[in-house]
């Protein structure tokens, strides 16, 4: 793998350090830019970033399970899916501002938890963190973090910051973290529960994907950075993560620590009400970046499903596949609070750093007040079921919706 050098510029975009949340994030680039507004070009990000960290590292962030057919899936079923907009809505000005979990956010797009970070630029999770707060974001931190939680906590100390959790086998060193996670100001714990396995990643396998030298995972313990080294992050996963979860570890994780735990993975309305019923304060609707189950389904196709069966008991959220402004309104009008982004902040990250980051959320804010403008919604709330249908040729059960879809209903809730 060649040396993960970020030069001072790659191409058309800029390499920046790192910088406090006050700077604005106007000054980086993530893509090329035009007079006024610019179409960010994700797949030259991805190209750049590719760039920036090499094959192996590429690899490993770029990957999926097994053929990668869901990867694909995950981005073409939010095509599958077509806005329906009003007209003659009668406002004149358009809002993405919205909560998660009680907590203001500028728009219902946060940042997911993806491993390794240091992967991708030097400063990894703390440039996540450093770029997601000056864009007005919420991120959740990877357990498998090469940064400590408490130094990304101090590098945005005032954001919406979440921590994920998988429960080890180790039960006391989950403990441990989650203690951690508290004392250094973190709201919310998401608790991954698709993993009791890992997933067949056969690209990891033929690159080698490994935890270099000179990165750790200081969230967990010696013993997993030396297994990350040694046979790659699945070892990690098979060796120490508790494969027999139920739905009672959602009330012992939360008996913890009092914070409010996001059940992540979740596919089904089934397993979703049920989450809920143990105490999950929101669940986010996730495939784990198509990582896991090459065979199950897109995050699109199962959105609406979850959403009723939570109904207003509980937050939904969704990943996976979202690229463009236009798939968050999908997504709310589907019955999401919220979306999270995987692998673009990723992009952002090795060819921007933190600026990179604050960017690319900043431009999906502003391109999504313009699609909410388009649909005739002036605010999130204002996102419903009506605004959303599915594309000619691909029928779904139970469509058209009926009437209680209507404007001013919950968005996407009977």
């Amino acid at each position: 793998m060649p040396p993960r050098v970020h030069r001072p510029t790659i191409g058309r975009m800029n390499v920046h350090p790192v910088r406090p949340p006050a700077v604005p994030a106007t000054r980086g680039t993530v893509g090329p830019r035009a007079r006024g507004d610019f179409q960010l070009d994700l797949d030259l990000l991805e190209q750049t970033a590719r760039q920036a960290i090499g094959e192996m590292a590429y690899a490993y962030y770029a990957g999926a399970a097994d053929e990668e057919r869901q990867l694909a899936d995950n981005v073409a079923a939010w095509a599958r899916w077509r806005l329906h907009p009003r007209v003659l809505a009668g406002n004149g000005s358009w809002s993405t501002a919205t909560t998660v979990l009680g907590a203001p956010v500028r728009s219902p797009v946060l940042v997911a938890p993806t491993a390794i970070q240091g992967l991708a630029h030097p400063e990894g999770e703390v440039a996540i963190a450093v770029g997601t707060a000056a864009a007005g974001a919420g991120m959740v931190l990877s357990s498998l973090a090469t940064r400590r939680l408490e130094d990304v906590a101090a590098a945005a100390p005032d954001a919406v910051r979440w921590m994920q959790v998988y429960v080890l086998r180790d039960r006391g060193a989950t403990v441990e973290m989650v203690s951690r996670a508290k004392a250094a100001g973190y709201r919310a714990l998401v608790l991954t529960v698709d993993t009791p396995v890992p997933g067949l990643r056969r690209r990891e396998i033929r690159e080698g994907v490994h935890l270099p030298d000179d990165l750790a995972l200081p969230n967990l313990g010696r013993e997993s950075t030396e297994r990350a080294r040694e046979g790659g992050f699945m070892t990690v996963v098979g060796a120490e993560f508790d494969p027999a979860l139920t739905y009672d570890d959602i009330g012992w994780l939360a008996g913890l620590s009092g914070l409010p735990v996001v059940v992540k993975g979740v596919l089904r309305g089934d397993d979703a009400a049920r989450c809920v019923d143990a105490g999950a304060a929101a669940v986010l609707v996730s495939n784990h970046g198509a990582r896991q189950l090459d065979v199950g389904p897109a995050t699109a196709d199962v959105i609406g499903e979850v959403a009723d069966a939570v109904g207003d008991r509980a937050e939904v959220y969704v990943d996976g596949g979202l690229r463009r402004p236009a798939d968050v309104v999908k997504a709310l009008a589907l019955g999401a609070d919220a979306v999270l982004l995987g692998r673009p902040v990723i992009w952002a990250l090795a060819a921007g750093g933190a600026a990179g980051v604050a960017d690319l959320l900043d431009w999906f804010g502003r391109e999504l007040r313009r699609a909410m403008a388009l649909c005739g919604a002036p605010t999130v709330a204002d996102v419903d079921r009506s605004l959303v249908r599915p594309a000619p040729g691909w029928p779904v059960p139970g469509w058209p919706v009926p009437v209680w879809a209507a404007p001013g209903r919950t968005p996407g809730r009977p």
